[in-house]
Order: C-alpha cells, then structure tokens, then sequence
C-alpha cells in the first residue's frame, strides 16, 4: 500500500524491536500513568490529532496505511488482519467471510462462504451479491484508484468499467446468498490477503455513484459516520446494527471517535506529550513524532506511553522514465548515485526515525537480498560516477527536475536534502508541493505527474508479490490510480515476474522477488532514501495500544480504547 501520510509490514514484534509495552497485554493500569498496551475497558471517546483529512472514505478510492486503518472501524471485507501486535498481526482470517477462503482448480478460483448475522448500518443483511457489486467497483474508472490487486488478479475483459457502466463480472459469482466465488487470470496463493482490501468492501447493489461514499459511507463494521466536515472534523459512533457475535477481530470498546484535522505536527506533538484535558484519551493520526520533539520524550513517565518501532515501509523518490532526459538509464543511473541518503535520513529525523536505504524491499520482507547495486560511503552517494554517466548521456551541463512532494515538514526538508544532492552534479531540481490530502491521486495520474515525487511503499502482506509488482509491472499502467509512477515498462521485468507469481513454492519465490529487486534497481526507476521507523506518544489514560505491523507501522484502530472511559 502506499505510505501513510505522516509516514504495513510484515515482521515479528521481536524484529521490529517494538519497545516499552507495545507488545503487552494484560489488564488496565491503576497507576497514573495508564499503560498503552493494556487491556482498554468498554465505554469513553478516543480522540485522534491529526495533521491531514483522509484521502477517500470510499473504500475504492482510497490506499494508504492510515485511511486502510481507519476503514477498518466502518467497514468489513471478506477477510482481514487479526489484531495483534507483531507477526500475529499479519495472520489473515474470516471477516465477512468464515474463514480465509478455499482455493480450487490450482489457484485460479477461489470460494468463499459469508458469515450469517452481518448487516450493513440499515439493518439489511449483507449477502454475496452485495460483495460482488463492491469489488466491481474496482474498475470503475473514476472510483476505483485504491488497491489495485482486484484489477490484477480477477479476470475482466479489457474494456471493463465495473458496475455503473458494464453490469456484472462473469468471473465473479453468486451461487447463493452466502457464497462467492472469484476466478483469476492468474493462479495465487495469496487470494485470502488479497480479499482483506479495502476493494472487498461489500455495497448495496448500485449505491456508491458520484463520489457518495466519500460523503455518506455505508458502514457494515462496527462504527458509523455521525459527522464530517472536510478538512476539519469527523465522528465516529457505534453502528447497532454491528453484531460482536459475528466479529472475531475488532474489539470496538470505544463509544465514539473523533478525529481532529489540521493541526500542525508541532502541536499535536505539543499536546500529545502534555496529555492535559480530553488529550489523555488521544493518538495521533500521524503515527509519527516530529524529529524535534523525539529528545523530549525520555522521562520515565513518557517512555511508559511511547510505543516505537519499525514501519516496514520504503521512502523512495521515484524517477518517471517516460520524461525527456529521464529515458534515457544513464541519466537515472546517475541520479542514483548522486543522491546522497544520508541527508534524507537527517531531514527526517536522524537515525532515530530512519536508516539508509540500499534496496526497494525493506527489512522484513521474506527472500529480500541486501545488494545495493549503487553503492557508496554510508549512503552519501558517488558523485564522480554521477557526473560521469551524465556525459555519457550528453547531460554534462545538467538539466530541470520538477519533484513532487506534500507539504509535511518532513517531506519538504527531504525535498531540500534531495535538492543540494542533484545541485552537485548539475541538476536543478524545482520542488513542486502538492496538498497531503490529494498527493497520491495526483502522481497516480499520468497526465499530472512531473520527473520524480517522494512518496514510499508498505507491504500489504508478507512477501515480494506485494512490494515489487503493483510498483513496476508495466502491464498495471493506467491513467488514474497508477501505483506505477515511474512508468516502468519492461518486457523482461514483467515476464519475470509471470514466472515468480507462477512459482507454488512461497519461500522460492519471495527469494526470487529478493534476486528481482536488484535487476530492477540496474534500470533505476526509483531512488529508495530510507526505511522508516516509528516513535509514537498516546495519552496517558490511552489503552489497547500497539503498533500493527500491517498500517504502516500506526496502532492499530480496532484494539485502541480507554484504561478509565470516564476520565
């Protein structure tokens, strides 16, 4: 999935080092200071600081780790992650569905059953066809710019435009009210964590034109939209018409959520660690602290409500190979080597927040192979390689790069790091700031991207098939929602990866995607800058906290609640 705005990933509680009680259990503290790891009580209200709104809260439209996150409080999918710190945190399991699914004809269908009891927010129950018509929605040219597995994976004929416009998928079926079943254009073993997308979000049949969900979501999980004003406020309260009987995964032990939007880092770090008033029962939405505010946090008081860990997640400028100079490997060969990581690391935090970057699959991820096919002293880069390549290419004088970027304090001092970098080696580089809460739709349409954009990857599940094919498989290329934004289209990256997704053993596999990464980093369509870490402070009476390994790296929404609902 792409990068949370302030920042899912797939490795053990022990290996992300979360630290302090991120990964403990047990009952509500009496002490002042709550633990954020216990157990929360039922009841009270969790505020949520938050610095930008939510891309979409239509489900098809939106694909990062914070909005994926907040889904989960409104709606359900045929599966999802189990709720859990750590590598159980990763587990899929029945959602809507009993379980996470049974595979048939090797791999190419797949059969789910639906649970009885569901319903959505009305009452009606929520049946087969009403998932169908959801996942539909995926190709659904102006709704469906979120996750794009459902496009890859389920048959479709080539001018398919979901629902609205062409009806069903035949590929999609219905036998009864409790039953679905999806054949693929390709064999997966990995169709349950596929079916755990914000896609798989059930609708009635024909709701959700024009952009409605975005105003009046259509929950089927156990909380609602009270209210929303765009940029500024959201509510959350229970859905009664959501079973626990029927819902293994989500505690749901809140009364209501509030969200704030709007606020600067600095402030909601501010009050985060002051924790006064109603931000003793708040998180941030950012799940990050602000470089400035990380050497303010180590009384004993704060450490017992700071949660810190790895995100899983890959910082990269991509470098669109469809542009002018750009085209040409040389040019962006050269980029990589005159790119210096370590004063991205520094303009995100230091080595506190953030360790260099040798390759597009982060630590974590099964099979990754540590190569780093451009090389140089502690991530500094090489500029004499650079300026060398460059006059290969006939560039030695240089070149305009327009790079996109949010208006984060970080994202825009990792701009600044990037801009001095490509000054060494004649490169101007023209810093083009887009607004956190429309960035990803921007630079996944063509047509409005520049030369290069800072944005980051996260895994939806553990493995490669989820980090290197919806990034560079060219085949996946399209003119809104394009994961792909450096339009990389190589016919042997893509047979390649035909022949890895083909592979029934998953350890081969995620090895080959390892050996894959670095073919990839010799065509440099990407400049991966850092893997992320995560320091996050809640308030003090804040409960039910860890950090999940499948949102980049944020605490995980559905477990969250209060030590004392009446503080």
């Amino acid at each position: 999935m792409r990068k949370a705005k302030a920042l899912p990933a797939a490795v053990l509680c022990t290996a992300l080092a979360l630290t302090l009680s991120a990964c403990k259990g047990g009952g509500a503290s009496a002490a002042k200071e709550a633990d954020p790891g216990a157990a929360a009580a039922t009841g009270g209200t969790v505020h949520v600081l938050a610095n930008a709104d939510f891309s979409h809260l239509d489900p098809a439209r939106g694909f990062d780790g914070g909005v994926n996150n907040f889904y989960r409080l409104i709606y359900r999918t045929l599966t999802t992650q189990a709720a859990a710190p750590g590598a159980k945190g990763t587990k899929i399991v029945g959602d809507l569905a009993t379980d996470a699914g049974k595979p048939s004809d090797g791999n190419k269908t797949w059969t789910f059953k639906l649970k009885s009891g569901t319903a959505f927010q009305d009452g009606t129950d929520i049946t087969s066809e009403d998932v169908k018509f959801g996942v539909e929605r995926a190709w659904d040219p102006d709704a469906g710019i979120g996750s794009p597995y459902a496009k890859q994976y389920i048959e479709a004929p080539a001018d398919y435009q979901g629902p609205y416009k062409s009806g069903g998928l035949s590929s999609i079926e219905t036998p009864d009210e409790h039953t679905i079943v999806f054949h693929l254009k390709k064999a997966t073993a990995q169709f349950g964590y596929i079916a755990a997308q914000p896609t798989f979000t059930p609708f009635p049949k024909g709701t959700g034109t024009k952009a409605a969900f975005d105003r009046e979501p259509v929950a089927s999980g156990p909380y609602k939209l009270k209210s929303y004003q765009h940029g500024s406020k959201l509510v959350l309260v229970r859905n009664k018409a959501w079973k626990r009987s029927t819902d293994k995964v989500r505690d749901a032990k809140p009364d209501s959520f509030v969200w704030t939007f709007g606020l600067d880092a600095a402030t909601i770090d501010e009050r985060l660690i002051a924790g006064q008033g109603a931000d003793a029962n708040a998180i941030t939405g950012a799940a990050q602290l602000q470089p400035a505010s990380v050497s303010r946090i180590q009384t004993p008081q704060l450490k017992q409500r700071t949660l810190s860990g790895m995100t899983g997640c890959t910082s990269y400028m991509s470098i669109n190979t469809s542009k002018g100079p750009l085209k040409d490997v040389r040019v962006r060969q050269a980029i990589e080597y005159a790119v210096n990581k370590q004063t991205t690391v520094d303009a995100h935090g230091g080595s506190s927040l953030a360790t260099v970057a040798t390759s597009i699959e982060p630590p974590g991820i099964p099979g990754r192979d540590t190569t780093d096919v451009y090389p140089s002293k502690g991530g500094t880069g090489d500029v004499k390689k650079a300026r060398k390549l460059l006059a290969e290419a006939g560039r030695s004088k240089g070149f305009t790069f327009t790079l996109d970027t949010r208006a984060a304090g970080v994202e825009q001092a990792t701009a600044v790091a990037v801009q001095q970098s490509l000054k060494r080696v004649g490169i101007k580089v023209k810093v083009n700031t887009i607004d956190t809460s429309t960035f990803y739709e921007v630079i996944g349409t063509p047509s409005q991207q520049h030369d290069g954009a800072l944005t980051g990857w996260c895994p939806d599940w553990p493995g490669g098939s989820t980090f290197l094919p919806p990034l560079f498989d060219g085949r996946n290329i399209s003119g809104s929602g394009n994961p792909n934004i450096a339009m990389l289209d190589d016919k042997k990256i893509n047979d390649r990866m035909d022949a890895i997704e083909a592979m029934s053993d998953p350890d081969a596999q995620n090895a080959a995607y390892g050996k894959l990464d670095g073919q990839i980093m010799k065509l440099a369509p990407i400049v991966p800058l850092h893997y992320t870490k995560v320091v996050s402070v809640t308030g003090d009476n804040i409960a039910g906290a860890y950090l999940t390994p499948s949102f980049s790296g944020g605490i995980d929404l559905v477990s969250v609640g209060l030590a004392d609902p009446e503080k």
